[in-house]
């Protein structure tokens, strides 16, 4: 599967994510709305698109999953996904075919029934249109789809994907009005037509605002009466400014990881009535091998960077606490998560990097470029390379610098090999380890470091594909693991954590900060 990016948009680290990130009752959104108050939400993040065909970004992403119904959905906390705007679904023919029944009286906000004709047409609309900046790579194992009556959908696949229901159960999976949104383009208008809990009212350069979906059949409760968003466009100090002085009900997105810090030792923020609410994520970051590098490219030099970073220091230092240190590739909270580099590699062991290095017959300081962007990750990325750089430095066995350059220069120059140790953030797009190991080493993976493992993508990840009980690809994701720190093309340095801030009389956020990175509006109150 050729996936299309999601390394991590927004500001993390000293722009360290601030998220608010379902219930399986049924439920028709007419029902529960107005039972709470409108909500105001600032978020550093734009809305790049309002037409699911197009946005693979987290704010795009975070309109699809509230005005777009999927067939399944992911329930708040878990990792499994549950029907949505299906009744059922399963797999046949050895986990080839896919098969769902809707659910009776399906309506898009506008009035248009909801049939099996609209969920052919979206997912065949977002494969054909391909956009560059679009999911359709999600969709790559969908070979046909067709409808026998009006309440069902048949997906044929080319090949067993047993994470086919995680896929469309993200933003990728949105269903749209086939009398909506034109065949062979993107809808430009800026409106959305969908049949989720919220309808969206407006959208532009500032703010997105939302109204309750009266028409709504699903499974989400919605506990207010429609959400606004404000949009601070990466303007960190203007957020945080907004939340103090009460213009925002919950920041999102883009405070920085001292911020948080500061927020939740305040007492002056507290006689205020804001909260700091911390969740689970699976957002992770990795310092990057190119394996054809003349340097990093000698296993011994490899190995004795990951002897020597002390991702305790990076985490306490540079990101507040804000996040957590990571040793493996599969971020804790998701199924087969080990400790593959702890295991091997310990903590911070200068002794072994040196002696690791002498054993090769290096004896000289190593020279080595740790390559940053933080317009992509965050101001602290610089931060956080200058203090492994000093970690290497101070075991006196390399001389290590770092350098930045813009997202689009960064890009090409990892393309073109140039670049021998950089930094990528990865979001997942569903909560799977198959969303951390497929885009990473499968075919055209996006980490474009010259990483090649035969047994891990013609054996290992195929068959772990193939297994419908996802309990049962432990055994293969471990492997992969542990061939991954044998090999070490990448080194895990973090996890995130989830926060949302916002005043007291906000209740929720509790149910929506988990690893599916599903922003839920209608989990959130105002009394």
């Amino acid at each position: 599967m050729n996936i299309r990016n999601r390394w991590t948009g927004a500001p993390i680290g000293a722009g360290l994510a601030v998220a608010l990130l379902g219930g399986c009752d049924f439920q028709s959104g007419g029902d529960a709305a107005g039972s709470g108050g409108s909500i105001v939400v600032g978020m550093s993040d734009d809305v790049l698109a309002a037409d699911p065909a197009s946005g693979y970004d987290p704010g795009s992403w975070l309109l699809f999953n509230n005005v777009f119904q999927s067939l399944l959905s992911f329930p708040r906390g878990e990792s499994t996904p549950r029907p949505e705007a299906a009744k059922s679904c399963s797999f046949e023919d050895r986990n080839r075919v896919y098969r769902c029944t809707l659910r009776d009286g399906l309506t898009f906000s506008n009035g248009d029934s909801l049939t099996s004709e609209d969920v052919k047409y979206s997912f065949e609309r977002a494969i054909r249109i391909d956009d560059p900046g679009g999911p359709a790579p999600l969709l790559s194992t969908i070979a046909k789809i067709t409808t026998p009556d009006v309440r069902t959908v048949v997906f044929q696949l080319n090949v067993p994907d047993a994470t086919f229901p995680s896929k469309i159960a993200s933003g990728a999976g949105s269903i749209v009005n086939h009398r909506e949104y034109p065949a062979n383009s993107l809808r430009k208008d800026g409106k959305a037509v969908g049949s989720g809990p919220y309808k969206l009212k407006s959208l532009d350069k500032s703010k997105a605002v939302f109204s309750v979906n009266s028409g709504y059949r699903g499974t989400a409760r919605v506990k207010n009466s429609g959400i606004t968003l404000d949009f601070f466009r990466g303007d960190q100090k203007k957020l945080a400014s907004a939340l103090q002085k009460g213009d925002i009900d919950v920041a999102y997105r883009g405070l920085t990881a001292r911020d948080i810090s500061r927020l939740e030792e305040s007492t002056a923020a507290a006689d205020k009535g804001i909260d700091v609410v911390e969740g689970t994520s699976a957002e992770v970051q990795h310092l990057v091998f190119n394996m054809k590098d003349p340097v990093v490219r000698q296993l011994p030099v490899r190995k004795a960077i990951a002897y020597l970073v002390n991702r305790d220091a990076l985490v306490s230092q540079v990101y507040h606490s804000t996040a957590t240190p990571l040793y493996s590739i599969v971020p804790a909270g998701i199924t087969a998560h080990n400790t593959a580099f702890f295991d091997k590699y310990g903590g911070s062991q200068p002794a072994k990097a040196e002696q690791v290095l002498r054993g090769a017959g290096i004896t000289d300081k190593v020279k080595l470029t740790l390559w940053s962007t933080p317009s992509r990750y965050g101001p602290a990325t610089d931060g956080e390379f200058r203090a492994i750089a000093q970690q290497l430095n101070a075991s006196g066995l390399f001389d290590a610098d770092v350098k930045s350059l813009p997202f689009d220069q960064y890009e090409k120059q990892i393309a073109a090999g140039k670049l021998g140790v950089y930094v990528k953030g990865w979001v997942p797009d569903y909560p799977d380890p198959d969303n951390f190991t497929q885009p990473f080493f499968g075919k055209d993976n996006v980490l474009q470091n010259g990483y090649v493992n035969d047994d891990i993508t013609g054996r290992i990840i195929p068959d772990a594909a193939s297994r419908a009980e996802r309990g049962t690809t432990e055994r293969a994701f471990n492997e992969l693991q542990d061939d991954v720190a044998e090999d070490l093309p990448i080194l895990p340095l973090w996890q995130g954590k989830q926060y949302a801030v916002a005043y007291d009389n906000i209740s929720g956020l509790e149910w929506t900060l988990d690893a599916s990175t599903v922003f839920r509006f209608w989990e959130i109150s105002k009394y």
